[in-house]
């Protein structure tokens, strides 16, 4: 889930078998909303994984086969659907049936008959407060400096594609980079201008990522990463080489360089199948970094495949 761009309306997904209440709801809610509906729980778990799935759902309770409970818990139980707050709306109003509402899941509660300024103000406090989650978890994955993903965005990504590519049995790249002699950077220049180095490197190590899917994030320090799914050999030497070329155009002066007079980076790479047990996530990392430190001893500003 990511925060709701702020050129389109939040989506309001309505799920109640009673043609009279989406009625009502659609037509209170449709001037600030854009509205989905669905009148079976199985329908709105299939909106709810959709490409553009909801930002809130209203949920009734009492439905013919699977009803709201049903529905939140599978929803909650989803990774991809289990940010999304869900409230009930029902005629049930006792502590019995609010409480098992709370347990599923369910962030609050709308009683029939409605009441308008409440349904409004209670779905509006519940965007709002998603919203702000939203934002929170986003600036914990991003790197404070360079402002590209940091290296827990990273291994969450890393878990899901190798998990993917797992399934799926594709093949799943790494590109781990380095600043070529980055502390003598520093200590030549400054650390002022060695953090907007950082920045300029990881521009356009990530303007050069241009594959669906890929992800670039710093690592550590002057050391980078980039993830790329389904992938092979070919397209990898390109990407790698992409990068290298990138940072080298940006022509940054580097006086202390052993290699070039202006900044370069080494790039490690390294490719597999998961579907080769021999081979486990840490072992692919290892792989990447042992090509890394082996364009480094080959001359720096330069690539290798492990």
């Amino acid at each position: 889930m990511f925060p709701i761009a702020p050129n389109r309306k939040p989506i309001v997904l309505i799920v109640d078998d009673t043609p009279m209440n989406i009625e009502i709801l659609s037509k209170i809610l449709s001037k600030e909303y854009e509205i989905k509906i669905a009148t079976r729980g199985e329908k709105a778990l299939e909106i709810a994984r959709s490409q553009v799935p909801p930002d809130l759902i209203l949920l009734d309770i009492m439905m013919p086969g699977m009803d709201g409970y049903e529905v939140c818990v599978q929803l909650k139980g989803n990774p991809d659907t289990a940010e999304i707050p869900v409230i009930f709306v029902t005629a049930k109003s006792n502590v019995e049936d609010e409480t098992k509402g709370f347990s599923v899941g369910a962030v609050d509660y709308i009683t029939k008959p409605f009441h308008f300024p409440i349904v409004q103000a209670r779905i509006q406090t519940h965007l709002r407060l998603s919203r702000q989650s939203r934002l929170l978890e986003e600036y914990a994955f991003i790197d404070s400096l360079t402002h590209i993903p940091n290296r827990r965005r990273f291994d969450a990504v890393y878990e899901e594609e190798w998990r993917r590519a797992l399934r799926n049995t594709t093949p799943l790249c790494l590109c781990m980079i380095d600043i070529d002699y980055f502390k003598k950077y520093n200590d030549t220049l400054g650390h002022g201008e060695g953090d907007v180095c950082l920045q300029k490197v990881a521009a356009a190590i990530v303007n050069s990522s241009a594959r669906g899917g890929e992800l670039a994030a710093r690592y550590g320090g002057e050391e980078f990463i980039v993830l790329l799914p389904h992938c092979d050999e070919a397209t990898l030497a390109q990407s790698a080489e992409n990068i290298r070329r990138a940072v080298e155009a940006l022509h940054i002066a580097h006086p202390a360089s052993e290699v070039s007079s202006v900044v370069t980076v080494s790039i490690g790479c390294a490719i597999t199948n998961p579907s080769d047990r021999a081979l486990d996530r840490d072992g692919l990392l290892k792989r990447a970094d042992n090509a890394l430190y082996a364009a480094k001893n080959g001359g720096r500003n330069r690539t290798a495949i492990g």
